[in-house]
């Protein structure tokens, strides 16, 4: 399996946020993560990406143990995670925000800075012409100049997604990409995440409300509740089941 949670728990004091959650996503994969709000879903993605340390439990990305890792510890293995609000360089432009993601530039230490021009031009052409890519995958030319300050919440989701296709990420752990969005820009979202999966290989876990939005992108949906796995399957398989319309649905009369 690609990624592999094994009874991931975390703690805060005596209180149980994550409880023994268990659960496998196949590479190449849209997998929705749903549930009541309080459920524990964001401390989930926080406990796997290592914002988090686990107080117990196991992390396998291709069987490799990557439980507890620093966040920049596992950018540097393509595991990353967008947030809920998105974390633009306000003053910097999209094209700009872009340019800067790509870890390890020559241009970064000030020795090199005057030893390997040569090198560092060479580089930050090479990220130009990514950078070109991913604005004409995501439809950005418009504000491609513009401060990400001024993009609407939209456009500053896109750009989120834009800085991980700037590493080719293999695992993008989504955080509620839709909140917010106006329903135009929402489906522009939509479109790149399914285009960056099909076309581009890419695996994702996000978590969203909006249960449409799901449905058209998720081929399979987690539902979690007071910190544990409810059920999983289609989505037509968890909208039916009367566990999730209890604990998220709210119960049917």
């Amino acid at each position: 399996m690609f990624l592999s949670v094994h009874n991931l728990t975390k703690k805060f004091g005596n209180f149980v946020a994550v409880d023994g959650v268990s659960f496998s996503l196949k590479q190449g994969t849209i997998t929705g993560l749903i549930g009541p709000n309080g459920a524990g879903k964001t401390t989930l993605f926080n406990t796997i990406t290592g914002l988090y340390q686990p107080s117990s439990g196991q992390v396998l990305l291709e069987g490799q143990e990557i439980t507890g890792l620093p966040p920049h510890q596992l950018f540097a293995k393509g595991v990353l995670r967008t947030f809920q609000r998105a974390h633009e360089f306000a003053t910097m432009t999209v094209r700009e925000n872009l340019m800067v993601v790509p870890p390890q530039q020559a241009g970064e230490t000030i020795f090199n800075a005057w030893i390997q021009r040569k090198k560092i031009a060479q580089q930050e052409e090479t990220n130009s012409q990514k950078v070109d890519e991913v604005i004409e995958f995501l439809e950005l030319n418009d504000v491609a100049h513009e401060l990400a300050g001024n993009l609407s919440g939209g456009q500053k989701k896109l750009l989120e997604l834009g800085r991980t296709m700037m590493v080719d990420a293999r695992i993008v752990f989504l955080d509620e990409v839709g909140a917010g969005v106006n329903r135009t820009l929402l489906n522009k979202i939509a479109r790149a995440i399914f285009r960056m999966n099909h076309e581009k290989n890419y695996t994702f876990c996000m978590i969203e409300h909006d249960m449409k939005f799901i449905g058209a992108l998720c081929g399979h949906v987690i539902c979690i509740a007071e910190g544990k796995v409810l059920e999983e399957g289609t989505m037509k398989e968890i909208t039916n089941n009367e566990s999730v319309i209890c604990a998220y649905l709210g119960s049917r009369k």
